[in-house]
C-alpha cells in the first residue's frame, strides 16, 4: 500500500482526491486569500506531477484546460500524485489583471521569500508546496492581451533531453527553445531539480478552444509518457504522431512600417516565405497602403489582434529553426533575430 500524500498540513488517501486550501495572505478587509490545489493521490506508485495557470492573473486558458482535465481523470486510475492548481495568482484573477496588487510579476519572483513582498510570499509557498514535491512541472500561459500564440511547448529542449522527450510527447504543432529568465518558475523549479515544460496558446482574457483541447490533450500525453496513466479514455490525445513538432530557435517580429489599419488574412501556424507580403498597412484617411513583408522563411507563432497600429507595433511574430536555413533571407529586409519571448515576457515596442 502507498503512504497517504501530505500538503498543508492535510493527508490524501491513496486513490483520494481531495481540493486543499493553502493560506496565502489576507485582504484589506481581513477576508482570507487561499490557494487552491487539486490533489490526486494514485492507488499504485509513480511519478509526482503539478500542472498549474493563471501565474499572470489574465491567462484564463489554463484555467479551463486543468477543469476539463480534472473531469477526465480518477484517481484509482493514476500511478503517481497529480498536484493541479488551476488559479496560481488569485489576486490577479480576481482584478483580470496580469501582476499582483504591487505591481510585481510573479513569474518574477521566484523562488521568492517567507518574509518578502506579496509576490515573493505567494511565489515561496508555491515552490515549498507545490515544486518540491514534484518531478515534473507543466505550466500553462497565453499570449498577452491582444496577442494570440500558437498553441506551443517552451522549454530549453537542446541541452535537456528529458524535457525534449516530455515536450514532444505533449505534441503540440511547434517547440521552442526558450531561455530561462531570471526569477521564472522553470528557473527556480531547476535549481531543485525538477523540469518544467512551458505550455503557450491563445490570448489573455479570452478562451480559446482550440488552445483549450491542445493543452488538455498533451497533458494528457505526457502522463502517458510518464506511465501515470494507462489509456486515455474521452480524452482527444495530441496529433504528433501524425508529424514531429517543428523545432524553433530563433524568432523576429515583423512591425508595422507605417501606422494605420493594419489587415492580413494570416492566421497562426501558416507558413511564410522570405520577402512575401503578409500584410497591408492602410491609411484611414487616404487611399494608400503600406505592404508588410516577411523578412524570411518561417512559421507564424504568434499575432498582434489588434487592427490599429502605431508604426513600429509588434504584428506578426516569425518562428525559423535550422531546416529552415537552406532558403535565402530577403536581401532587401534586415532581420533582427530575437530570443523567443518566454511565458512571462511581454513585447517590447
Amino acid at each position: 500500500m502507498r503512504n497517504p500524500f501530505s500538503i498543508g498540513g492535510l493527508s490524501v488517501k491513496p486513490g483520494e482526491r481531495k481540493l486543499i486550501d493553502l493560506p496565502i495572505a489576507k485582504l484589506s478587509n481581513h477576508a482570507p486569500v487561499t490557494l487552491p490545489v487539486h490533489v490526486l493521490h494514485g492507488s499504485q506508485p509513480g511519478p509526482t506531477m503539478f500542472v498549474c495557470a493563471a501565474i499572470h492573473g489574465d491567462e484564463l486558458n489554463g484555467v479551463e484546460i486543468i477543469r476539463r482535465l480534472l473531469r477526465t481523470l480518477d484517481p484509482q486510475s493514476i500511478s503517481g500524485t497529480l498536484l493541479c492548481v488551476p488559479v496560481v495568482n488569485v489576486f490577479g484573477f480576481i482584478s483580470r489583471s496580469r501582476y499582483l496588487p504591487d505591481r510585481r510579476d510573479l513569474n518574477r519572483s521566484f523562488p521568492g521569500s517567507a518574509a518578502g513582498s506579496l509576490a515573493a510570499r505567494l511565489a515561496h509557498l508555491f515552490m515549498t508546496e507545490i515544486v518540491r514535491r514534484s518531478q515534473i512541472g507543466i505550466d500553462l500561459h497565453t499570449a498577452a492581451i491582444h496577442r494570440v500564440n500558437l498553441p506551443q511547448i517552451r522549454c530549453v529542449f537542446r541541452k535537456r533531453p528529458r524535457c525534449h522527450e516530455l515536450g514532444m510527447a505533449f505534441g503540440t504543432e511547434v517547440m521552442l527553445e526558450s531561455p530561462e529568465r531570471p526569477g521564472s518558475l522553470r528557473e527556480a523549479a531547476r535549481h531543485v531539480g525538477v523540469d518544467v515544460l512551458s505550455y503557450e496558446g491563445g490570448e489573455g482574457l479570452r478562451f480559446d478552444e482550440f488552445a483549450i483541447r491542445a493543452g488538455v490533450g498533451g497533458i494528457t500525453g505526457v502522463m502517458l509518457k510518464m506511465e501515470m496513466l494507462e489509456t486515455a479514455e474521452g480524452v482527444e490525445l495530441p496529433v504528433h504522431d501524425r508529424r514531429p513538432p517543428i523545432l524553433i530557435n530563433a524568432s523576429s517580429w515583423v512591425r508595422a512600417p507605417e501606422g494605420g489599419v493594419f489587415r492580413t488574412t494570416k492566421r497562426i501556424g501558416d507558413a511564410v516565405n522570405a520577402d512575401e507580403v503578409v500584410g497591408h498597412v492602410a491609411n484611414p484617411f487616404e487611399d494608400s497602403a503600406a505592404e508588410v513583408r516577411a523578412p524570411r522563411r518561417g512559421i507564424i507563432i504568434g499575432r498582434t489582434t489588434l487592427p490599429i497600429v502605431n508604426m513600429g507595433d509588434a504584428l506578426l511574430n516569425i518562428g525559423w529553426s535550422e531546416e529552415f536555413n537552406d532558403t535565402a533571407i530577403s536581401p532587401e529586409r534586415e532581420v533582427l533575430e530575437e530570443p523567443p519571448f518566454d511565458e512571462d515576457d511581454e513585447v517590447v515596442e
